[in-house]
C-alpha cells in the first residue's frame, strides 16, 4: 500500500515522512498517560528529575556534537528563565495536577495554550492582530475550556485546574522567550541545556525535601512509564521532529499537533479506563477547533512579512498547539525564526512532549 497524502502544496509526502507523522502524534500525545501511571508510585518532583535526567543525557552527546550548546550558553540569562517558566515549573505542576485529575483532561487542557499565548502577546508586544478566524477561535477554544471544567471537573478539583492554569500560561510565555530571544538557536541546543539545567536544579531539592524520592524501586509499569516518558517521548521525539522537519518542511511538520490530544484521550480510555464523556467530545471540539483558528495566519497578518526570517514589529508571536511541556510555534509566527540550514536549527519550537514535553 502506497503510504502517502498530499500536502497543502500538492506535493506528494513519502511513507518515510508518513511514519514519522504517526510516530509523534503518539509520542507527543502519550505522556500524559505516562505521568498519571507515575505519579501513583513517585512523587512529581522525582518524576520531573528522572525525566530531566535522563532526556538531558541522551541529547546532551548529540548537542555537543553538532556544535549547539555553546551558542545556547552564550544567551544563559534568557535560557534559565525559559528554563523555569517551560520546564522546571510548568512540568512539576502538571505531575502534581494529574494525581487528582485524568489524563485525558490534562492533555486537552494543556491544548489551549494557543489561547493564553494571545494574552501574553498582547503584553510583550505591541498588538495582536488576530482577525475574524482569531477572536472566533479564542472564543470557542473558552467555552471548550469551560464546558470541560463545569461539567467534567468536580469542585474538589478545581485546584488541580488551576495547577494546569499556571502551567498553560509558563509554556505561553516560554513560547514568547524563544520566539523573541531563542528562535535563531539551533532547538536541539536550548532543548538539551534546558533540560541540563533543570535536573540540576531538582536534583537537591529531591535530595533534601523529605517523601521526595521512591522509599523502595517502584513497579515496573512505572519504571517503563518514567523510561518512555524520557526516552520516547522527550528525547526521542525531537529526533523524530527533526527527520519530519527535513521531509516537510517546519510549518507543515507541526500539523501533527491537532492530532495530540485525540491520542490522550483515547490512550486514557484503552489504558485507564478513563471515561470518554459527551464533556469530554463537546470539549475537545472546542479546543481543537479554537486552536486551529487562533494558529491560523489572517491574509493581513501574512502582508505583514518583510522578508525572510523577519515580521513587521506590530505582529505578535503566537504559540501554537503544545506537545507536552514543548509548545511549537504555529504557523502564523515561523517567519520570526531566522532561516537556518540544519533541519533542527529550523524547528519552530520553543523547548514542550510529554510533553508534555511536554510536553506536559
Amino acid at each position: 500500500m502506497d503510504f502517502t497524502f498530499k500536502g497543502t502544496d500538492d506535493e506528494r509526502v513519502n511513507r518515510r515522512a508518513a511514519l514519522l507523522f504517526a510516530g509523534l502524534s503518539i509520542a507527543w500525545g502519550i505522556p500524559y498517560l505516562l505521568i498519571k501511571i507515575s505519579v501513583d508510585e513517585i512523587s512529581p518532583l522525582a518524576l520531573v528529575l528522572f525525566r530531566t535526567a535522563l532526556g538531558a543525557l541522551l541529547l546532551l552527546p548529540l548537542a555537543f556534537a553538532r556544535g549547539a550548546i555553546w551558542p545556547v550558553l552564550r544567551r544563559w540569562r534568557v535560557v534559565v528563565l525559559y528554563t523555569a517558566v517551560e520546564i522546571s515549573v510548568p512540568w512539576w505542576l502538571l505531575s502534581h495536577a494529574e494525581t487528582r485529575l485524568s489524563s485525558s483532561l490534562s492533555g486537552l487542557m494543556i491544548a489551549t495554550v494557543p489561547l493564553a499565548g494571545i494574552g501574553v502577546g498582547m503584553l510583550t508586544r505591541r498588538r495582536e492582530r488576530l482577525g475574524l478566524a482569531g477572536v472566533a477561535g479564542l472564543a470557542l477554544g473558552l467555552l471548550g475550556v469551560a464546558f470541560l471544567v463545569g461539567v467534567d471537573v468536580g469542585g474538589s478539583d478545581l485546584f488541580a485546574v488551576a495547577e494546569l492554569v499556571v502551567v498553560v500560561i509558563c509554556y505561553a510565555f516560554g513560547a514568547a522567550l524563544m520566539g523573541h530571544h531563542l528562535g535563531d538557536l539551533p532547538t536541539i541546543g536550548v532543548v538539551a541545556v534546558s533540560l541540563s539545567a533543570a535536573a540540576v536544579a531538582y536534583l537537591p531539592l529531591s535530595l533534601v525535601l523529605p517523601g521526595s524520592l521512591p522509599a523502595a524501586v517502584p513497579s515496573a509499569e512505572v519504571v517503563v512509564s518514567v523510561l518512555l516518558l524520557a526516552v520516547v517521548s522527550t528525547a526521542g521525539a525531537f529526533l523524530l521532529m527533526f527527520g519530519l522537519v527535513a521531509e516537510l518542511g517546519p510549518v507543515r511538520a507541526t500539523t501533527f499537533t491537532y492530532v495530540n490530544p485525540a491520542v490522550a484521550i483515547v490512550a486514557g480510555a484503552v489504558v485507564l479506563h478513563e471515561p470518554i464523556t459527551p464533556a469530554t467530545g463537546v470539549g475537545f471540539v472546542l479546543v481543537l477547533l479554537g486552536s486551529v483558528l487562533v494558529t491560523s495566519r489572517p491574509r493581513s497578518l501574512a502582508a505583514q512579512v518583510v522578508a525572510p526570517g523577519v515580521v513587521a514589529p506590530d505582529v505578535v508571536a503566537v504559540p501554537g498547539p503544545t506537545i507536552s511541556g514543548t509548545t511549537i510555534l504555529g504557523p502564523s509566527t515561523e517567519p520570526v525564526l531566522q532561516p537556518l540550514e540544519r533541519a533542527e536549527a529550523r524547528i519552530p519550537l520553543q523547548a514542550s512532549c510529554g510533553s508534555s514535553a511536554e510536553a506536559g
